[in-house]
C-alpha cells in the first residue's frame, strides 16, 4: 500500500475493499463568491457544526501543461459589464491552488467529476495517461467519478489505471518503475458488466475525519456508449443517471451516512461564458439549461450537492431538489482553468449537511502565482521521455487557427481537419468528395506563437497530437444524398437538438442553418451544395469521416449507414501529412475563413 497523508489514510484500500464487498469484477442553499483570500475559522468545528471544505474541478483530459491559445483562457465579467480574458490552467498552477486553498481547513476534502484521462495532449496520452494519474495522486485528489473518456481504451484500462501495472503492449516507461495506479478511488455506480450484472468498479466512497462522515457517488453520462468508441464501452452498461444516484443514495442513508454528494459526469449550459455569471438571478437556476435541469431536478433531497461536468462549462447554480428545496450544482470550466471551492457546514447530531449554510463559488486557476515544484519535476520528467516524438516539425501555420476555443458552431481548425481526411481519402479512392469532422474530436487550437523553440508558426507532432489524440482512423463509405441531409439534420434534432453538434464540412460542401427554426426544420434542404451542385437524395457519394462517425456516434445514425467502407490510415497520420504536403516556411497554411456554413439567428 502506498504511503497516505495523514489527512486521508487508507484512500485506495478503501476503494479496493468497497468493491471486494459489492462482488465488483475489479476489485434553499446560498452561492455566495468568496474572495480567495477570505478568511475562515481555522479549526472549522463550532461545537454542533462542522464546516468541511470541497474543492472539485472536472474535465482535466491530461492537461498537465498550460493548455495553448483560447482553450487555455476562462472570460470575466468586470462590474461595468465588460468582460476580460485570463490565462489559466496546469497543474503546476492547480496543485499550487488547490494546497493554497486548503490552508486552515482541517475538514478538506478534494473531490472530481470525471474526464481526468482521455483526450489528452501527447505528454499525457502518449503514455496512455499514466503522468495524469501521478499527477492527481501528488495533488491529494481524494475521490473522482469515471467520465465517458475514462472509457476510451475500454474498462480493463480503466482498472489498470486504478489498481496500476504496466501497460500490456507498451510495458514500463521508466527503468526500475512500475505504475502504481492511483491512490484515489474511481466511482462508476451507473457502469455495469452485461454478464455479472455488477458495477465494474466501486459505486460509492465515504470520507471520514474525526466523526463527520460524507459520502460520494460518482456516475457518468447515461449515453456515454454514444459517444465513445464501441471497443471502449464493449461488454458494459450504463444505467440512468437519476436512478442509480437514489439507489446508492439510500444504500449510504440505510449505513448512517446522511450527508451525501453526487459526483456526476453530465452537465449543463449557462445563459454566459463567464466564469462569475450569476446563474441563479433572477431565481435559483434560471440560467442555466442542458440535461444536468432535470436530473437535478429528479435526484433525491438525499443527496446534499451536485458536482458535474461533461459540458466544459463553469456555474455554481441551485437547482430545487424534488421535494422543492434548492440544493447546489456546480462545475468548474475544463483543463483545471478553475476549482470550486464549497463549504459544506455538518451538523454532528443529526450527521447531515444543513443546506442553508451551503456556499460555493469557482476560483481561477491563475498563472500568476508560484508553480508547484514537485509538478514541475514531473512535467520535466515526462517530456523528457515524449521529447523525441513531440517536437518533431509537421507543417507551418500563418496565423492561430481556432479549434476547441473557437467559439462558433464552424471552426475553422474543424475545417482544415475535415479537409485534411477528404486529401487522404482521395489518396485511396479518387472518388470520394466530402468529408465530416465531428466537433468533439477537436480537442485544441493551433497556436501560431511558439510553445518551445521550434520558433513561430511551426506545428510539431505534439501540437497536433493535442488536436487529435483519439487514434481514429480515417473511413471511407458510401452514403445516398439523403443519408447525406440525414446527417446533416441528426446534428440539429434527435439526441442532439438541446445541444447541436455540427459537423466540420471539408471545403466545397456549403449550407445554411436556420436557428430560429427548431430539430431538422433548422436545415435547409435547398441550400446544401457539394462543389456548387444540389445534393441529389438518390445519388451515391463517397464521403470520409473518421472510425467514431463511421460507427454513429454523437448521435449520427445515419453515417453508422454506410456501405463499401475502406479503412485508411490514422487520422493523426493524415492530418500530419497534409499539412507537411501543403505548407513550409515559406507558405505557410492560412486559417480556413469558416465561411462553409451560413448560421441565421
Amino acid at each position: 500500500m502506498k504511503s497516505q497523508s495523514p489527512r486521508r489514510p487508507g484512500r485506495k484500500a478503501a476503494a479496493r475493499i468497497l468493491a471486494a464487498a459489492a462482488g465488483l469484477a475489479t476489485a434553499g442553499a446560498l452561492v455566495a463568491a468568496m474572495p480567495a483570500n477570505a478568511t475562515q475559522d481555522t479549526q472549522g468545528d463550532h461545537g454542533g457544526t462542522v464546516d468541511v471544505q470541497l474543492l472539485s474541478f472536472n474535465d482535466f483530459h491530461g492537461n498537465l501543461e498550460p493548455p495553448a491559445g483560447s482553450s487555455g483562457q476562462v472570460t470575466e465579467t468586470l462590474p461595468d459589464g465588460t468582460k476580460k480574458n485570463i490565462d489559466a490552467g496546469g497543474v503546476e498552477y492547480l496543485a499550487t491552488s488547490l494546497r493554497t486553498a486548503r490552508q486552515g481547513h482541517p475538514y478538506s476534502v478534494t473531490a472530481a467529476a470525471g474526464d481526468l484521462i482521455g483526450a489528452s495532449p501527447l505528454m499525457s496520452g502518449l503514455f496512455h495517461d499514466e503522468p495524469t494519474v501521478e499527477a492527481m495522486n501528488k495533488l491529494d485528489l481524494d475521490v473522482t467519478s469515471v467520465g465517458n473518456h475514462e472509457f476510451d481504451e475500454g474498462a480493463t484500462e480503466l482498472a489498470r489505471m486504478q489498481n496500476g501495472g504496466c501497460h500490456p503492449k507498451d510495458g514500463c516507461y521508466e527503468a526500475g518503475k512500475t505504475f502504481k495506479g492511483a491512490d484515489y478511488p474511481y466511482l462508476a455506480a451507473n457502469v455495469t458488466d452485461e454478464k455479472t450484472g455488477k458495477p465494474v468498479l466501486a459505486p460509492y466512497w465515504v470520507w471520514k475525519h474525526d466523526g463527520v462522515k460524507i459520502g460520494f457517488i460518482g456516475v457518468t453520462l447515461e449515453g456515454t456508449p454514444d459517444i465513445v468508441s464501441a471497443d471502449g464501452v464493449k461488454g458494459l452498461k450504463f444505467h440512468d443517471e437519476i436512478e442509480t444516484v437514489n439507489k446508492y443514495a439510500k444504500i449510504l442513508d440505510e449505513q448512517g451516512v446522511k450527508s451525501i454528494v453526487a459526483l456526476i459526469h453530465e452537465g449543463g449550459v449557462p445563459a454566459s461564458g463567464s466564469y462569475n455569471y450569476d446563474c441563479d438571478s433572477p431565481s435559483g437556476g434560471a440560467g442555466i439549461s442542458g440535461p444536468i435541469v432535470d436530473i437535478a431536478k429528479g435526484i433525491s433531497p438525499k443527496v446534499d450537492a451536485l458536482v458535474t461536468g461533461h459540458t466544459h462549462n463553469a456555474y455554481v447554480c441551485t437547482i430545487p431538489d424534488p421535494s422543492g428545496k434548492p440544493r447546489l450544482v456546480t462545475s468548474a470550466s475544463s483543463y483545471g482553468k478553475l476549482y470550486t471551492d464549497t463549504t459544506l457546514t455538518y451538523d454532528r447530531r443529526t450527521k447531515d449537511i444543513v443546506r442553508t449554510s451551503v456556499k460555493s463559488a469557482n476560483h481561477v486557476v491563475s498563472r500568476t502565482q508560484p508553480k508547484a515544484p514537485d509538478m514541475t519535476a514531473l512535467i520535466g520528467r515526462w517530456n523528457k521521455l515524449a521529447a523525441p516524438v513531440a517536437n518533431r516539425p509537421v507543417g507551418y501555420i500563418s496565423a492561430d487557427i481556432p479549434g476547441r476555443g473557437a467559439g462558433v458552431p464552424e471552426e475553422p481548425l474543424g475545417d482544415l481537419i475535415a479537409d485534411a481526411q477528404l486529401a487522404h481519402a482521395k489518396s485511396l479512392d479518387p472518388k470520394s468528395v466530402l468529408a465530416l469532422m465531428n466537433p468533439g474530436g477537436v480537442r485544441s487550437d493551433l497556436v501560431y506563437k511558439a510553445s518551445g523553440s521550434e520558433g513561430d508558426g511551426v506545428v510539431t507532432y505534439g501540437e497536433g497530437f493535442t488536436v487529435q489524440p483519439f487514434s481514429n482512423t480515417v473511413n471511407l463509405v458510401d452514403l445516398t444524398g439523403a443519408q447525406v441531409i440525414a446527417a446533416l439534420q441528426q446534428q440539429v434534432s434527435g439526441t442532439n437538438e438541446a445541444s447541436p453538434r455540427i459537423l466540420q464540412p471539408s471545403e466545397g460542401l456549403t449550407y445554411t442553418l436556420d436557428m430560429r427554426k427548431s430539430g431538422a426544420d433548422r436545415v435547409v434542404v435547398d441550400s446544401i451544395r457539394l462543389n456548387g451542385a444540389a445534393i441529389d437524395p438518390a445519388a451515391t457519394y463517397r464521403v470520409a469521416m473518421n472510425s467514431f462517425l463511421a460507427g454513429g456516434g454523437d448521435g449520427f445514425a445515419a453515417l453508422g449507414q454506410g456501405k463499401n467502407p475502406l479503412v485508411g490510415s490514422d487520422d493523426l497520420a493524415a492530418f500530419n501529412d497534409y499539412l507537411t504536403a501543403n505548407s513550409s516556411p515559406a507558405s505557410p497554411i492560412a486559417p480556413p475563413k469558416g465561411d462553409r456554413i451560413t448560421i441565421i439567428k
